[in-house]
């Protein structure tokens, strides 16, 4: 059965502080006429929730697309700028090579070694017999012999300036094997965009069924209402009678005093109704996303009947249940999420194969001797990564993965347990509801003909006054019942379809 008026409009009120108001166009001042599936569909779409929901697939697409991007070639560009200090010299002072003549009998060079002539006690040359000066070879202290001609080269011809260097590249790579983390990369976006997908789903249908709970509400607060200003009515018919009746010496002023302290708690009733018909009316225009001051009507709420489903199955095909719950499917899609997990794991431990293509270039360059001007050249390469030793990390990793899949279907496992629970526990309810709503019916027929027994003896004067107010607090329990009973069937066929999935 529904909880009592208290506890019913803290519900409304509580689900209510979760959902923001929304921006509508301006409404009129008189009240508008709602029907269920208009407040449905104006809370689906005013739904900040189911915003967040919408605009978490469109993110999730937006990453199946950009995993995507890794199966093809990257192409990037560096560049940079560096001032040097000093120029770069090959040598440290001039040098001096050896200067010599090709032997063709030997094939090789052959250098003439410096001599020095050799000077006699009188300080001149000494003449050999060959009438030439004799002369010795001049060699370095380490025996090295000293050529008799020698090429000069200058320091400076052997620097060069490197004070502005300029450089960049642009490179290409293309993977070509990583361990199938690509693949299931794409397989695990894929996933994540049909798991959003599904949370989306069932965040509708949490929507749906709030709403519905704030309607029923509203149109039992308003039967409550209509129930409480006649029982105002009949209470007051009683206090008019009996005040007569102490006129005319038939009833006593403790009679009249008895019935005036009725009729003051019905009124107190009255408004009590009529504060929480308010709140539930704000409660339900912030649920369709319009503002709470909007003036808000029901089709439901002036209907005096509204029949009840009574056609509530007592077995189920639990597995079509299981494929229309959009959160167990969220759950399984996690699960598949967390074997592609593991296979991105896996991958850390297998070899990595990537294409490689460049084009670099510098200023000053060497492609053509050594010039102040910008060139390059294309390189093309094959990149080869293999894991070798990493101390059991990426081993770890792959099983700390391989537990997370384990725990993920032993969630689905007991999702699926609870989800039959669930279902069975509605169906019984829904059954319940209605055979209280038909038992209801019978005590309210009773209480209708007590109520009338009892007006027309105490007309007759065979019934008294407290006789007549408890004939009309019977009528009034009844019927307050009766309502409660009506709308838990309607609220309970609404949980029927949203723990089957069909809501």
């Amino acid at each position: 059965m529904l909880p009592h008026l208290c506890n019913m409009n803290k519900k409304i009120l509580a689900s209510v502080a979760l959902a923001l108001l929304a921006s509508g166009a301006p409404l009129q001042a008189e009240a508008q006429v709602y029907s269920l599936d208009s407040c449905r569909t104006l809370a689906l779409a005013n739904n900040k929730e189911l915003m967040v929901k919408a605009e978490k697939v469109r993110q999730a697409g937006y990453t199946k697309k950009e995993a995507f991007a890794a199966y093809l070639p990257g192409i990037d560009f560096a560049g940079g700028y560096t001032y040097n200090q000093k120029k770069l010299s090959v040598f440290d002072s001039d040098q001096h090579l050896p200067v010599g003549t090709f032997d063709p009998l030997t094939k090789g060079y052959k250098y003439e070694q410096a001599t020095f002539p050799v000077m006699g006690s009188d300080g001149k040359p000494v003449i050999g017999e060959d009438g030439k000066p004799v002369t010795v070879p001049l060699t370095l202290p380490d025996g090295t012999p000293i050529p008799a001609q020698t090429a000069l080269i200058p320091k400076e011809s052997m620097e060069f300036d490197i004070h502005n260097v300029f450089f960049g590249a642009v490179t290409l790579t293309q993977p070509i094997y990583m361990g199938g983390k690509i693949v299931a990369l794409n397989k695990l976006a894929d996933i994540n965009q049909r798991a959003q997908e599904e949370l989306r789903r069932n965040e509708e249908q949490n929507v749906i069924y709030a709403v519905d709970a704030a309607y029923w509400t509203v149109v039992s607060l308003k039967a409550k209402h209509r129930l409480a200003t006649s029982y105002v009515n009949l209470l007051d018919s009683l206090d008019h009678n009996v005040k007569l009746m102490v006129e005319q010496g038939v009833a006593t002023r403790s009679d009249l005093l008895s019935v005036d302290v009725k009729l003051n708690e019905a009124n107190v009733d009255l408004l009590k109704v009529e504060n929480g018909l308010s709140l539930c009316r704000m409660a339900l225009a912030q649920l369709c996303g319009l503002p709470v001051d909007t003036p808000i009507t029901v089709a439901d709420e002036d209907k005096n009947t509204i029949d009840p489903k009574a056609q509530i199955s007592n077995s189920y095909n639990m597995q079509d249940v299981y494929a229309n719950r959009p959160d167990l499917r969220a759950l399984e899609l996690a699960t598949d999420a967390s074997a592609m997990e593991k296979r991105v794991a896996m991958s850390s431990m297998l070899p990595n194969v990537a294409l490689i293509g460049a084009y670099s270039f510098s200023n000053p360059n060497m492609y053509d001797g050594f010039k102040n001007s910008f060139s390059g050249a294309f390189s093309v390469g094959v990149m080869v990564k293999i894991p070798l030793w990493h101390w059991g990390g990426n081993y770890n990793k792959y099983r700390a993965a391989r537990s997370e899949e384990t725990i993920m279907k032993l969630q689905v496992a007991d999702a699926r347990e609870k989800i039959e629970l669930q279902v069975n526990q509605a169906a019984f309810k829904a059954q319940e509801a209605v055979k209280t709503y038909m038992a209801t019916e019978t005590n309210l027929d009773k209480a209708q003909e007590n109520l009338r027994t009892a007006t027309l003896g105490f007309r007759e004067g065979v019934i008294t006054s407290d006789d007549v107010m408890a004939a009309q607090t019977a009528w009034l329990k009844a019927n307050s019942e009766n309502i409660d009973a009506l709308i838990e069937v309607q609220l309970c066929d609404v949980y029927l379809s949203k723990v089957l999935g069909t809501l």
